[in-house]
């Protein structure tokens, strides 16, 4: 209930710009929980103390910011929070990923070395064959917590010294961009699959437990591909969570 009335003299704020705050307030102490349906708008107008144009623009501020959304025909409603996504659209490392999500990343390197360019690779990186190539194959931990296998291979030549990094604690992406081959877009693929034996004893698996395996091919400035890995995440231990929405102005038949 809005009980709270706008002032014209007492406050130097537009009157629209006080209704907003009032209810914006009340949203924030819990007195408005998410999904609560506000009171209709001729009920809010006298509670406020304001026109319908003067409330209606206040509402409508608030829709802006996320705070309200409007059902046509049936009112006003308090929005419920939206959930961080668990998967960000914007290219990050675990390391970021991680400390966004306040967890301590960690690494045990199984394989750090430095080998020819098969055919396929070179096909895949765009080198010519027999170019050497850092293989680093990493289990990679959260509090401790084996959550994945990082398979990543890296061109030598697009960045020297590579082969040269601790990566128990070092971020790839990090130590990429320090070479000037920062990863700028990657092409990622996931799909579901059954561990393999080579897996499953770093994961603390049985062999055939779900897995997800996620794929990217990340390019840089120039258009080089610089990086590829193959990321196999615990099935029990990985959430995707993504939102689609229909295009603006689309309606079903």
């Amino acid at each position: 209930m809005v009980r709270s009335t706008v002032s014209a003299t007492d406050d130097p704020d537009p009157l629209w710009v006080q209704a907003a705050n009032i209810i914006r307030a009340q949203i924030t102490d819990g007195d408005l929980p998410p999904g609560r349906r506000l009171p209709a708008e001729r009920e809010l107008c006298l509670q406020l103390g304001v026109s319908r144009v003067t409330l209606r623009k206040a509402l409508q501020q608030l829709v802006e910011e996320g705070a309200l959304r409007s059902s046509h025909g049936r009112g006003w409603y308090v929005a419920q929070p939206q959930a961080e996504p668990e998967w960000p659209n914007t290219l990050e490392s675990f390391t970021e990923t991680a400390h966004r999500k306040g967890l301590e990343p960690t690494s045990v390197v199984l394989r750090a070395e430095v080998r020819q360019a098969s055919l396929d690779e070179s096909e895949e990186f765009g080198v010519v064959a027999g170019t050497e190539v850092f293989h680093l194959v990493r289990v990679r931990l959260l509090d401790g917590v084996p959550i994945g296998i990082d398979d990543s291979r890296v061109p030598l030549p697009f960045a020297p010294g590579i082969d040269g990094v601790d990566f128990s604690d070092a971020s790839l992406l990090d130590e990429l961009a320090a070479r000037g081959a920062t990863p700028l877009q990657a092409d990622s693929m996931i799909e579901a699959r059954g561990s393999s034996v080579e897996h499953a004893g770093p994961l603390g698996l049985t062999e055939g437990a779900p897995v997800l395996v996620m794929r990217q091919v990340l390019e840089d400035a120039a258009g080089r591909v610089v990086l590829i890995t193959t990321i196999t995440y615990r099935g029990d231990r990985y959430r995707l969570h993504t939102t689609f929405a229909r295009p603006n102005g689309h309606r079903p038949v």
